[in-house]
């Protein structure tokens, strides 16, 4: 995928859900992996051109993890214009160390977007973008029928109430497939994660079902799609009366 394409795609997001209001200050969430990056290369871009202006900061919640170098991101930003601010905390000694949590995953996300979260309000800034992309909306959508019953993913915008700070998901329209592509051409600096239970979670679990289904069912993936944007879902009724994905 090239550039442009990240960036229509990207904009084309933010303006269907109105993302973006005028001199919002925002934080890019960065873990380190392809799909925050190719979110980060995106809104830098755009913030140059877009009809409303606004400001981005990246924010990494460093999880204490040793020999994680987070040197590539830092240069990546530099080039970009970005301003980078490096979190640092002790999550991953007390998940797995003092906690020696069966199932981390849950208190781990938890106490990062709580760190995050801190972090954001005391840089000024009033949203922070996630880099969850369409087959992250198809996959929480599976998650939520099998494991809770329901007819649920997340939206593509979020206010938390009790922090006044709102969530932007710019990259909802940009298939997994298309970033591999885009970190590819432009030789993101991906920061692979230590944490000993990735790749091995209910949402791997997901992500595998998702394409194996789309292997035998051509297309499964967008019509998937298409029943959350067409759903009562909240958060999910376009800004735009013409919208399309």
């Amino acid at each position: 995928m090239k550039l442009q394409k990240l960036y229509s795609l990207v904009r084309k997001a933010l303006n269907d859900y109105d993302m973006i209001e005028p001199n919002d200050r925002i934080a890019i969430g960065i873990s380190g992996g392809k799909d925050s990056l190719a979110l980060l290369y995106a809104m830098a871009g755009i913030r140059h051109f877009y009809q409303v202006p606004f400001e981005i900061c990246a924010v990494t919640v460093d999880l204490g993890w040793k020999d994680f170098s987070l040197e590539p991101i830092q240069k990546l930003c530099d080039e970009l214009k970005v301003d980078y601010h490096i979190i640092k905390t002790d999550i991953a000694q007390i998940v797995f160390e003092e906690r020696k949590e069966e199932n981390p995953c849950s208190l781990c996300a938890k106490m990062r977007k709580g760190s995050l979260n801190d972090a954001i309000k005391e840089l000024g800034c009033n949203k922070v973008a996630y880099a969850h992309h369409k087959d992250d909306v198809v996959e929480t959508m599976l998650l939520s029928l099998m494991y809770e019953g329901r007819f649920h993913t997340f939206s593509p915008v979020t206010y938390l109430d009790r922090t006044d700070v709102t969530v932007i998901r710019p990259m909802i329209y940009v298939h997994e497939a298309d970033v591999i592509g885009f970190k590819n051409r432009y030789n993101l600096p991906v920061v692979k994660s230590p944490c000993p239970v990735d790749g091995y979670t209910k949402r791997q679990y997901a992500h595998d079902l998702v394409n194996e289904l789309t292997k035998t069912n051509p297309g499964v993936k967008n019509r998937m799609f298409t029943a959350i944007t067409d759903s009562n879902i909240p958060g999910w009724n376009k800004s735009c009366d013409e919208a399309h994905y």
